[in-house]
């Protein structure tokens, strides 16, 4: 029969790799947890209408990228493309927001038709933050450095944080109107898929990747310039928490992010760890969004990083500083011990032997081959175990076991079983 393939841009996670996942999201949910943030779980699929009311019908993401289908029932669903919509769709559903403000953390794979390349899958992870009922400059300050300083806790370097200020609703319409008609009057200087967003999302224009539209728009008027005197005001605020804090940043008029729901504050984070500069962190301020989904009036700002693309910045940085924390984080689980074992009572005792080891905090791995003692030290070798636990019918007889280092010289030892406990002052030295 033909062998079955996972689909185009849906991809499995080895255990080789599934290590430094969980090393990461370890990290991640300890750094939330220091700050306040709690986790959320939200589904999968959710209907087409929270998309689609949130993320803006002009967008790419709704407009040629989501996964919908009709159910059964004649329902529009999708797969989430993002979390910020579920989040705040099950905030409002459950009263959360009647509580005070919210401090959310969500993890988990969102789905995109697109191009599948490096770092970026059809099916996608993110991590994210949502602060929901704040709206202080401070807030956007303290959640901008909640990404930077778990970057950096990661062993990340070579980062650039970028931020920007949309405004208000208002603001970005007075600037829409002059960018419209900037760019009408220099349209056949236009890519095709900016003259196509000129009439449906024509800020998306300033992002994109085309070379000759970017060096059309170095000359366009930019958003800051559109700014009504509180929205400046409110972002030379930012800028100053920022300070205050010792975080480098630059700002960037073009960085507009590719959802609807954002103003005010928006920002990303790159890292130069792949050779050129790419985005593993972006976010902003959405306070209409909750309103847009049926809540009541909330400010909110929020961030998420695609864990692919991370892993990718980790594996590069690991490269770059083989003792450094990336290192360490990509460095394969091995465990403490290789059990190997051979003959009848031996597999009895290695069994017992091996449930005191793990009961007592080591990893073992045992040898189920039967084979001879010399393929399975060979086992033992590639494991990566540190030491080898042996135990024959002779060691079985009379109750004990040999420990002996695999890769580093050093005694073997005898010991009984019930001195197992002995092990940790011979690992100690």
């Amino acid at each position: 029969m033909t062998q079955l393939q996972s689909l185009r841009g849906m991809v499995d996670l080895m255990p080789a790799q599934t290590h430094r996942w969980q090393a990461v999201e370890a990290i991640a949910r300890a750094h939330f947890g220091r700050s306040g943030f709690k986790e959320i779980r939200t589904p999968i699929l959710e209907v087409t209408e929270l998309f689609a009311r949130g993320i803006g019908e002009a967008t790419d993401v709704v407009g040629k990228e989501m996964y919908s289908f009709q159910d059964r029932g004649d329902r529009s669903c999708t797969l989430r493309p993002e979390g910020t919509a579920s989040v705040v769709r099950a905030a409002v559903q459950h009263g959360l927001l009647s509580q005070g403000a919210q401090k959310l953390w969500y993890g988990g794979p969102m789905f995109r038709y697109e191009r599948p390349q490096a770092g970026r899958q059809r099916q996608f992870h993110q991590i994210g933050v949502e602060w929901l009922g704040v709206s202080s400059a401070r807030s956007d300050a303290e959640v901008i450095v909640l990404a930077w300083d778990l970057l950096a806790s990661l062993g990340l370097c070579g980062l650039d944080l970028q931020i920007n200020s949309l405004g208000t609703p208002e603001d970005r319409q007075s600037y829409r109107d002059q960018l419209v008609a900037w760019l009408e009057a220099r349209s056949d200087h236009l890519d095709a898929d900016s003259q196509q967003r000129l009439t449906t999302n024509p800020l998306r224009i300033l992002d994109s990747k085309n070379s000759q539209t970017q060096e059309l728009l170095s000359d366009a008027p930019t958003l800051l310039d559109a700014l009504c005197a509180d929205s400046a005001q409110r972002f030379e605020a930012v800028q100053s928490f920022l300070v205050a804090m010792g975080i480098p940043f630059s700002i960037n008029e073009r960085l507009v992010r590719g959802l609807d729901y954002y103003g005010h504050t928006a920002f990303e984070i790159t890292s130069n760890q792949l050779g050129a500069q790419a985005t593993v962190c972006g976010g902003g301020r959405y306070d209409g969004l909750v309103q847009q989904l049926g809540g009541p009036v909330t400010s909110a700002i929020g961030w998420a990083l695609g864990m692919e693309r991370l892993l990718l910045v980790l594996e590069a940085a690991a490269s770059a500083d083989p003792d450094g924390v990336a290192s360490r984080l990509t460095t394969s689980n091995v465990p403490d011990f290789y059990l190997v074992n051979r003959g009848e009572k031996a597999e009895a005792s290695a069994l017992v032997l091996a449930r005191k080891l793990r009961d007592a905090g080591f990893s073992v791995e045992i040898d189920d081959s039967g084979a001879a003692f010399g393929k399975q030290f060979k086992r033992a070798d590639r494991s990566g175990a540190a030491w080898a636990v042996v135990i024959g019918d002779q060691e079985a007889e009379v109750s004990q076991f040999l420990i002996k280092p695999l890769h580093a010289e050093g005694d073997e030892h005898r010991l009984a079983l019930e001195d197992f406990q002995d092990v940790v002052g011979i690992l100690q030295g």
